[in-house]
């Protein structure tokens, strides 16, 4: 069973922010080590300090490159391609595609699901600078990206979420600044093009906030965008470890990234949840078609269908045909309802309700194995609901009545308790 993590991105989120605050939840910092020291690469050391933000202790993450390597800081934030820009040469950069950055990262010593998140991360980066620039994603060329330091970062990024075995990501939102910053091309608006192609394509919640600069980096929304499995935190949680990731840039926010592992909690006894009611009134609709209906949405998902006579306008005999259902079934409901019945209009309410806690279960009984329901009651007991298929199959092949067959099930299962 994997650990949930929860990144809160109020002031951005970029790669160096991302280890850091890993590192700070209780990543093998010898373990990274290690690790980066297996990588393809030459010309660089990484470096992990404290730092005060904002009256706060925070880590911080360094990747420290030789003159080589150096990559003029912010000046090449986006990848292109080297047949529009070939003259980046002459600062000492090398080129480095998606072939060249799988090479790299394949020939790492990390472990394979490491090397899978880094890949991700990578693919897309590819994608939105692709997009960004209009050329294909196997001509983009990174720089910012592709360069040692963000090679380091995103690496170190898959190792450590590895380490701490994190398999749920719940990210909310991403916040980010307004204005332009410079870069090799020139003036380019917040949240920059990569950002923006990232969050579009992965369905990304951006809140933009008065602050003038650049928050989220490419490389922090592809993070993002590849290991977030949720953006809803869970009702009721237990935080086990807190981590504060330190940002290298000065702005208004305090420019760190805290990064939590959280448990959910789950209801004692009972539970609250809410379900939809859509309801119509019909009565020009045969009783064929009628069966019919109940049949199709209870197939596509329906909770509940029930009907319920009526007496509408005119003294006409009819019915009230009631169906319960999850937010995300409404659509798909109504559209069964408009389709095979007569109805041309469908009321639909939210609605609380408390449920019991339960399980399903297999039993094994006297008569076969049975598939059951648990439920735990209130004052913390337990009972046991056979499933209407599975007792009604048994009582078929015993030959004895349903009843029987449903006693049964319910007496080995106290038995065997």
């Amino acid at each position: 069973m994997g650990k949930t993590l929860y990144l809160e991105c109020y002031s951005g989120i970029s790669g160096d922010m991302t280890v850091a605050a890993l590192l700070d939840l209780g990543a093998d910092q010898k373990h990274l080590e290690a690790a980066l020291s297996g990588l393809p690469v030459q010309g660089f050391r990484t470096e992990v300090s404290r730092v005060v933000k904002s009256g706060l202790d925070a880590c911080d993450f360094s990747v420290i490159l030789d003159q080589d390597n150096h990559d003029h800081d912010m000046e090449y934030l986006h990848g292109h391609s080297d047949e529009k820009h070939s003259h980046v040469h002459k600062h000492g950069h090398e080129h480095r595609g998606m072939k060249e950055v799988r090479e790299i990262i394949e020939g790492s010593s990390i472990s394979t699901r490491a090397k899978q998140t880094a890949l991700r991360i990578f693919e897309i980066l590819a994608e939105a600078e692709s997009k960004a620039h209009g050329v294909p994603v196997e001509k983009v060329h990174f720089h910012e990206v592709g360069a040692v330091d963000s090679i380091v970062d995103i690496v170190s990024i898959a190792v450590c979420l590895d380490d701490l075995d994190v398999t749920d990501v719940v990210v909310p939102v991403l916040y980010d600044g307004t204005g332009f910053i410079r870069c090799q091309h020139g003036q380019i608006p917040v949240p920059v093009p990569a950002v923006v192609n990232v969050a579009q394509a992965n369905h990304l919640k951006l809140k933009i906030t008065d602050i003038e600069g650049e928050l989220v980096t490419p490389t922090g929304a592809a993070v993002v965008a590849a290991v977030r499995t949720s953006e809803k935190l869970p009702e009721d949680f237990e935080i086990l470890a807190t981590g504060l990731g330190a940002g290298k840039r000065q702005y208004r926010c305090p420019g760190i990234l805290r990064a939590m592992l959280i448990r959910s909690v789950e209801a004692e006894k009972q539970e609250s949840d809410h379900i939809w009611r859509l309801e119509t009134d019909i009565d020009d609709c045969s009783g064929e078609a009628m069966g019919h209906v109940m049949q199709i949405l209870l197939e596509n998902g329906a909770r509940e269908v029930h009907y319920t006579p009526v007496f509408m306008k005119k003294n006409r005999p009819a019915y009230e045909l009631v169906v319960l259902c999850k937010k995300d079934k409404i659509s798909r409901m109504e559209e069964i309802l408009f389709t095979e019945t007569t109805t041309i209009g469908i009321r639909r309410s939210e609605l609380e309700r408390t449920i019991l806690k339960r399980r399903a279960e297999k039993i094994r009984t006297s008569i076969g194995e049975a598939q059951v329901k648990i439920c735990t009651l209130p004052n913390g007991k337990e009972r046991c609901y056979p499933e209407y298929d599975s007792a009604s199959a048994l009582a078929g092949k015993a030959g004895i009545s349903f009843r029987e067959a449903y006693d049964t099930i319910v007496n080995c299962w106290k038995t065997e308790r």
